[in-house]
């Protein structure tokens, strides 16, 4: 067994002896529902802005996102401005109002929340069950946590892909959103001292005697073994060779800022009066994890086009330069960064279960007969067993290793995107509520554009088809709400005439 072998299992058992002991102490603190998926609202500012942070990125910005860096050069850069501009204005549009309504309402998740402000279980089962396309997005973070045991362990794909989906299952079991939380806020920590580490490293390693030089130096390396690596735009990116869908990059991380595993986050915010500080740690943290982008460039500089799989480019650059404890440490950090934003979807996909349709629905509605004692009691239970069939299902979807791992996750955000952002948009901005029509057409508009703009072949970016399709969402919401409340209110005019 090598050195590298040696300290990646020393920092991994220490690394999930400290996650599953939190998932412990989570579990004695989760009693109901409430605590199971926003903490029962008690949470601070500071640990919930890392917990958002770190959620936010995941395992695609360690290794996915470098790995563009690497095949794709400056261009991947705008992606940098794509989630430190699109992904802050989405919290501020939202967050602050979010939660303000959330303290009458007293919503769980984000179906729940829809469910609540239009009065409609329509809504809110069908919200539901388009954030089941968060179940690639969990499976794209198990191919970070399968590669990099691949890589650093000699483990088979598949060995690695069953060990990273027990251990993530195991301690979101115990201790919903506490642990989810608490993970998360050492998680971010964690993925900013990386990003920071990486980006000063690189400054060192390629130094010319001043910066203006050193940039030089990296932009002429870059040049010589292809110009389209220092191009604004590059044809070979699907996601960064036009303005278009650059600015289709930056739309949809404005409404990903929204997704139901970020919007959990939001509602378990003890006081509304906290979200400016939330925020602002958010944005700090997050900036200094991108910072890691510049990973991938390094690498490409450094090892020109010797790296087989993009995905593992930043890795392959810290092996070129550290020894052998910085390359397990750096290990640990991409599988913080793979558990930090996976614990959260599962929460917030077994919270659509257990809540919003078991709770919300089925038993509001006196279709299992229950009291409310009782019926939290299968509540807990069923988004127990969510979180392990969830678990099952993405396993299965990336069995065979994709090309890209941040691919895979981009389907998932992009189609909740699409059928959630006009009714929440609306509810937030407008100043007098939608007919709950209005809003589950949107839901449904949305999310069929999407079906046909990516799967059928009209966008080959999964970015871009979000972006269009969320447009199309938000207007046919706005059109919506105007028609349907016109027709309604002639109806009244109409009946009273009468």
């Amino acid at each position: 067994m090598d050195a590298l072998t040696i300290y990646l299992w020393i920092g991994l058992s220490l690394f999930l002896v400290i996650m599953l002991a939190l998932g412990f102490v989570g579990s004695k603190k989760t009693k109901n529902m409430s605590d199971f998926a926003i903490g029962g609202e008690k949470l601070g500012p500071v640990v919930l802005g890392l917990s958002f942070a770190s959620t936010y990125l995941s395992a695609a910005t360690f290794l996915g996102y470098p790995g563009w860096s690497y095949e794709w050069g400056y261009s991947n850069l705008w992606l940098f401005l794509a989630m430190i501009g699109g992904g802050p204005i989405g919290v501020l549009m939202v967050a602050k109002k979010a939660r303000k309504l959330n303290t009458k309402q007293k919503s769980l998740s984000l179906p729940d929340w829809l469910g609540d402000f239009y009065n409609s279980d329509i809504l809110r089962v069908g919200t539901g069950l388009i954030l089941l396309f968060n179940i690639f997005y969990i499976a794209g973070q198990f191919v970070a946590g399968a590669r990099i045991f691949e890589y650093m362990l000699g483990m088979s794909y598949t060995s690695g892909l069953i060990l990273i989906a027990v251990v993530v299952v195991v301690y979101v079991l115990a201790g919903g959103a506490f642990a989810d939380v608490y993970t998360d806020a050492v998680q971010a920590i964690l993925m900013a001292a990386a990003g920071l580490f990486i980006f000063i490293s690189g400054l060192v390693v390629f130094w010319k005697g001043d910066i203006s030089s050193t940039v030089s130096g990296i932009t002429n390396n870059l040049a010589g073994q292809d110009s389209s690596l220092v191009g604004v735009f590059n044809s070979n990116s699907i996601y960064f060779d036009s303005f278009t869908a650059i600015m289709g990059a930056i739309i949809i991380q404005w409404a990903f800022a929204s997704a139901p595993h970020l919007f959990n986050k939001v509602l378990g915010l003890k006081s509304e009066k906290d979200v400016g500080k939330m925020i602002l740690v958010y944005v700090i943290t997050t900036s200094c994890c991108l910072l890691i982008l510049f990973g991938g460039i390094f690498s490409r500089v450094g090892l020109g086009n010797s790296v087989q799989t993009s995905d593992l480019a930043l890795i392959e650059y810290v092996v070129w330069v550290f020894p052998a404890f910085v390359v397990a440490l750096m290990g640990v950090v991409i599988l913080a960064a793979a558990m930090s934003t996976t614990d959260g979807l599962f929460v917030s996909i077994s919270t659509v279960f257990a809540n919003d349709i078991f709770l919300k629905v089925l038993v509001k509605r006196g279709i299992v007969k229950a009291d409310n004692k009782k019926a939290e009691k299968i509540a807990l239970r069923i988004s127990r067993l969510s979180v392990l069939l969830v678990g099952v299902a993405a396993f299965l979807i990336v069995l065979q290793p994709p090309k890209y791992m941040a691919d895979v996750m981009w389907i998932g955000i992009s189609g909740v995107a699409a059928g959630t952002l006009g009714p929440i948009l609306y509810a937030v901005f407008a100043k007098k509520k939608a007919s709950p029509r209005a809003a589950e057409s949107s839901m449904f508009i949305g999310l069929l554009s999407y079906l046909i703009i990516y799967f059928g072949g009209i966008e080959e970016s999964t970015m871009a088809a979000g972006a269009w399709s969320t447009l199309i969402g938000i207007g046919s919401m706005i059109i919506l709400a105007k028609v349907l409340k016109t027709r309604h209110a002639t109806n009244v005019n109409v009946s009273q005439a009468q």
